[in-house]
C-alpha cells in the first residue's frame, strides 16, 4: 500500500531485479506502516473511547508520554535507518534527483499513500491523547506521525538510482495527513473514514513477481484489487435518523493493470456502498474498543455498486 511498483521505467534486461525489488519493498514499507498501526492502536485502548467524552482532563502522564512519544520516535528513525542500511545499500547512491510517477498504476498507489498517512496519523493521535496531551496537541502531534514516516522515505528514494522522490507520493501523503487532522481540528472526530479492502485477482499470476504469487502478497501488491473508500456517517451530519454506526461509501480503484501504465483495456472503478463505523458502536469494554479502531481501517463486505471508465455499471452482492 505505501510504494508504487515502478519496474516499468527499468530497461526489459532489468525487469527481474526491478520486480523482486519490488516484492520486497513492499513487504518491508507495509509490515512496518502496520505494525505501527497497531502498536499505537493497542497503546490507544482508552483514547478511542474517552475523546468524545466531556469528562477528560488534559494532564500530561510523564510515563505514558515517554511511551509514546519515545518509541513512535525510536521506531520510526530505527526503521528507517535499517531500511537505508539493508536496502539502499543494494543500489547506487547518486545525487537527490525527483521522480515522475502520476501517472502510473490508475493512481492507486497514491491512494494507497494517502490511506496509509491517514490511518497512520489516527492512531497515533489516540496513543498522544492516551498520553494526555491536549486535542490540539495530540492531532498535530500524532495526526503528522504518517506523514513525517514516509517523508523520511522518500528522502531515502531520492538518493538510489533505483527509484528517486516523488512529489506525486508526497501530495498523497499530505492529503491523508491534511484528511484526519483537519476533520479532528473541526469536529473533534473522524466523520468521514478513509478506509481500504483488496481481493485477489487473476490478473496476480500473469505476473507474479510483481503482483505477488501468494494469497497475501497479492492481497497487498495486486493494485487491481485494491480499493481505497471515502466512508462518510450521516448521523455526524446531522441525518440523526439514521444509525449511529452506519456509513456510506464511495471508493476508488482499477483494473486490467498488469505494468504501471500503457496496458491496453485497463480501466479505472467507482463503488458505491454502505460500510460501518464500528468505533461508533458504544462498548465499556477497552478490548472491544481496540478491536473496533484496528476494524475502522478496513472497509466491510457489502453489497457494492460498480462504474467503470470503460463504460457499464455492475452490482456485487458482496464485495470487499
Amino acid at each position: 500500500m505505501l510504494a508504487g511498483a515502478r519496474s516499468a521505467r527499468k530497461p526489459f534486461g532489468q525487469e527481474a531485479l526491478a520486480a523482486q525489488s519490488v516484492v520486497l519493498r513492499l513487504h518491508f514499507r507495509s509490515s512496518l506502516t502496520f505494525l505501527l498501526l497497531y502498536w499505537c492502536g493497542v497503546t490507544g485502548i482508552s483514547a478511542s473511547a474517552q475523546q468524545r467524552t466531556t469528562e477528560r482532563v488534559d494532564s500530561i502522564r510523564p510515563g505514558r508520554a515517554w511511551v509514546v512519544a519515545g518509541g513512535t520516535v525510536a521506531f520510526a528513525a530505527g526503521s528507517l535507518i535499517a531500511l537505508d542500511q539493508t536496502w539502499y545499500v543494494g543500489y547506487e547512491r547518486t545525487a537527490f534527483h525527483g521522480f515522475d510517477d502520476g501517472n502510473e498504476w490508475f493512481q492507486v498507489d497514491k491512494l494507497g499513500h494517502a490511506n496509509s498517512t491517514y490511518q497512520l496519523g489516527r492512531a497515533g493521535q489516540a496513543a498522544f491523547r492516551w498520553a494526555g496531551f491536549s486535542r490540539t496537541a495530540s492531532t498535530w502531534l500524532g495526526g503528522s506521525v504518517g506523514l513525517l514516516y514516509l517523508t523520511g522515505i522518500e528522502y531515502l528514494d531520492g538518493y538510489s538510482s533505483a527509484w528517486g522522490f516523488s512529489g506525486w507520493d508526497m501530495v498523497a501523503n499530505g492529503a491523508g495527513t491534511g484528511l484526519f487532522i483537519g476533520q479532528h481540528l473541526g469536529w473533534n472526530e473522524q466523520r468521514i473514514l478513509l478506509k481500504w479492502s483488496a481481493h485477489p485477482t487473476d490478473f496476480a499470476v500473469q505476473r507474479p513477481k510483481v503482483l505477488g504469487s501468494t494469497i497475501p502478497e497479492r492481497l497487498l501488491k495486486d493494485y487491481n484489487g485494491s480499493t481505497v473508500w471515502l466512508s462518510a456517517n450521516p448521523n455526524s451530519f446531522g441525518w440523526k435518523r439514521m444509525p449511529v454506526w452506519l456509513n456510506f461509501a464511495v471508493g476508488m480503484g482499477a483494473e486490467g493493470m498488469l505494468h504501471a501504465d500503457g496496458d491496453p483495456g485497463a480501466y479505472r472503478q467507482w463503488y458505491l456502498a454502505p460500510d460501518i463505523a464500528f468505533s461508533r458502536i458504544p462498548t465499556k469494554s477497552k478490548f472491544v474498543h481496540t478491536v473496533f479502531f484496528l476494524l475502522d481501517a478496513l472497509k466491510m463486505p457489502a453489497p457494492t455498486l460498480e462504474m467503470r471508465s470503460s463504460g457499464g455499471i455492475r452490482g456485487h452482492w458482496l464485495y470487499f
